[in-house]
């Protein structure tokens, strides 16, 4: 008899994970590395409050980040940061949307690690751009974890880097992603 009774929960717990959809949080994490080689100084921000939406079915995956919520070692590299590089007065968001690219195989059922591929949009101090990246995807008892780590050149977003500091600051900035999603109630 208790046999019977953990199969039936075992195959309702499955069934339970599987029937679950969309992922979320809003305490995904996001740090970025500006700093130029020869800079005497770290220029990396983090952000701890990164909203995050995966749909399993379709693979869509949203983010938000609030430009103001970004920390740095340095009140005046934060106040910088939002005064002159991002202007988060006028550009207050950074969001991606797009998807785990059509080929890859995940399951969602099976703990484990799963190479990635997402392609989107990335909406950044008012200028959209294609976006391809790299990752990886855990599933891990019902959770997922998603990672990746890409560049991106702040040209192509127009954050301009002004002559006194451009020895300081890269023109490429290394972005790191890593949302731990929980199922969407």
């Amino acid at each position: 008899m208790k046999k019977l009774i953990i199969a039936v929960l075992s195959v309702l717990i499955l069934q339970s994970v599987q029937a679950q959809d969309k992922y979320f949080t809003k305490t995904g994490k996001i740090s970025f590395d500006a700093t130029a080689p020869k800079s005497p100084e770290d220029i990396v921000g983090v952000n701890k409050t990164v909203t995050c939406v995966l749909d399993t079915k379709t693979g869509n995956l949203q983010m938000a980040v609030l430009m103001k919520a970004f920390e740095f070692e340095r009140a005046l590299m934060q106040e910088h940061f939002n005064e002159n590089y991002v202007e988060s007065h006028k550009f207050p968001k950074t969001e991606f949307r797009g998807a785990i690219a059509p080929g890859t195989s995940v399951n969602y059922a099976k703990d484990g690690v799963y190479p990635v591929q997402v392609k989107g949009k990335l909406t950044m101090h008012g200028q959209t751009k294609d976006v391809t990246a790299e990752g990886k995807l855990t599933v891990k008892a019902g959770r997922l974890q998603v990672q990746s780590v890409f560049t991106e050149l702040l040209s192509d977003y127009a954050v301009a880097i002004p002559s006194l500091v451009a020895d300081k600051v890269s023109k490429t900035v290394k972005i790191t992603v890593d949302c731990s999603l929980d199922p969407l109630k």
